[in-house]
């Protein structure tokens, strides 16, 4: 089971990297409920995520998310403990501090530009994010993190990206990034400079043969009056 798994991740984090430009470190952004549910099941958060994604994380939240915690009180005390240790991402709520979900849904408007996982058990959250396109969200189940297939969205997002063969910048510069790893890009340049530099220059060829030609007319010139000479003598 922990197998199939990590080939369905592996298959999801895939489709994120090629069609939306997800790179390491894979940013998280946290809410209370996720905290609460792997402190309930013993879940190392920083320790196995990691692992799960397959590339280094950071693991975030927003001080919306703990300023909702201060007020539930005593009963998500160990979740706001665990929520403390990420880095908090500035959202635009500074004055005026919304609810947790409402918060980490605003971090991924504008096409999600951050490339932000959302990790939380809020079913009306998780029904909001899986709405918008490229944005991937974790949640617990039976004392394990998992990883969401892509959502409906995402996949038409995709497919009418593809349809209209229409390439993001972001996407070109995966393929860019692709390439530099396999060592294509330096390949092509190294064999460009080596063809510029063992070609020879024909226009320099030309030039050097008329040189000669022109050296050797005024010799036969010279052989020629020798002979004149030699027959005025042989008369005489």
């Amino acid at each position: 089971m922990k197998i199939t798994r990590q080939k369905h991740a592996k298959k999801y984090m895939s489709f994120y990297k090629y069609n939306f430009g997800f790179r390491e470190p894979f940013q998280v952004l946290l809410d209370g409920t996720f905290c609460q549910a792997a402190l309930r099941n013993k879940i190392q958060i920083r320790d196995q995520l990691p692992g799960y994604l397959a590339g280094a994380t950071q693991l975030c939240t927003t001080r919306c998310v703990l300023k909702e915690l201060e007020s539930l009180g005593k009963e998500l005390y160990g979740a706001k403990l665990i929520a403390q240790r990420f880095q908090v991402r500035n959202c635009s709520h500074f004055k005026d501090p919304v609810s947790g979900s409402a918060c980490l849904l605003s971090m991924t408007e504008e096409g999600n530009p951050h490339h932000y996982f959302i990790a939380t058990q809020d079913q009306d959250l998780a029904t909001k994010v899986k709405k918008k396109a490229g944005v991937p969200l974790l949640f617990i189940i039976q004392n394990t993190m998992v990883l969401d297939k892509p959502s409906p969205k995402s996949l038409s997002f995709v497919q009418a990206m593809q349809a209209n063969q229409l390439v993001p910048e972001h996407q070109k510069q995966s393929i860019e990034h692709l390439k530099e790893e396999q060592g294509l890009v330096k390949e092509s340049e190294n064999r460009r400079k080596r063809k510029r530099a063992g070609g020879p220059n024909p226009l320099s060829c030309l030039k050097k043969k008329k040189k000669v030609q022109e050296t050797q007319q005024p010799s036969a010139a010279k052989k020629k009056r020798k002979r004149k000479r030699n027959r005025a003598k042989s008369e005489a």
